[in-house]
């Protein structure tokens, strides 16, 4: 079932902090390990991302309207979906090292969601949350409270960095939006939204995102 959550847990999964040396090579480790087994793995956490959380399931035509957690395993979509995300964060954990390449890597996912796919950013909270969820039972004997501290740092760090690059995709496409608009005349109350407000708008919408779905993260 899910629940309300409250401000300041939204905000705790918000901030992202530093990851340590230690805790960059405990992470390279411990992945080393659940990629070896990537696509059954990936295909664990999709179905039960979709099962506590099936409003997100809009975003794939192929099994929206799935209800059985075994018919859309079997989907090949979903398996391909599920190489496609592993293979992502796989790109994050080997280069988790590089700063500036991890940042780069994040946006171009976050980017192409939230113009292409037109992905709420919430979604990304949730999705890192459930993969640790999963992860962390699948290999519990890997998962020390250490390695888990280490895991919920680069949870942080992957929401942090896909949203940013969310919100900076919307505010340019606004801002090019109001561009447009003010080169053919309109000067309708499009044209007084500037990006800040975006930024607001879209913080809003999370937030609120968050409460409607009742997450049990």
């Amino acid at each position: 079932m899910e629940k309300v959550q409250g401000e300041m847990e939204i905000e705790r999964w918000e901030r992202s902090e530093e990851l340590s040396d230690a805790e960059r090579k405990v992470i390279q480790e411990t992945w080393s390990r659940v990629y070896t087994n990537c696509e059954d793995v990936g295909v664990s956490i999709l179905i039960r991302f979709f099962v506590k959380f099936p409003s997100a399931k809009q975003y794939f035509s192929q099994f929206k309207h799935m209800e059985d957690p075994l018919e859309m395993e079997r989907t090949p979509q979903l398996r391909k979906h599920a190489r496609r995300v592993m293979g992502a964060v796989n790109t994050v954990v080997e280069n988790i090292n590089d700063s500036e390449k991890v940042s780069s890597v994040l946006a171009l996912v976050g980017k192409a969601h939230a113009l292409k796919h037109k992905v709420e950013p919430v979604y990304f909270k949730f999705f890192t949350g459930v993969m640790l969820e999963v992860i962390a039972e699948e290999y519990a004997n890997d998962f020390t409270p250490e390695v888990q501290r280490a895991w919920t740092k680069m949870k942080s760090l992957i929401y942090t960095h896909v949203t940013a690059a969310y919100k900076e995709s919307m505010s340019s496409l606004l801002t090019a939006v109001v561009k447009l608009c003010s080169c053919v005349g309109v000067r309708a109350g499009v044209a007084m939204v500037n990006t800040g407000d975006v930024r607001r708008r879209l913080d809003a919408q999370t937030r609120e995102c968050e409460k409607k779905l009742r997450p049990a993260l």
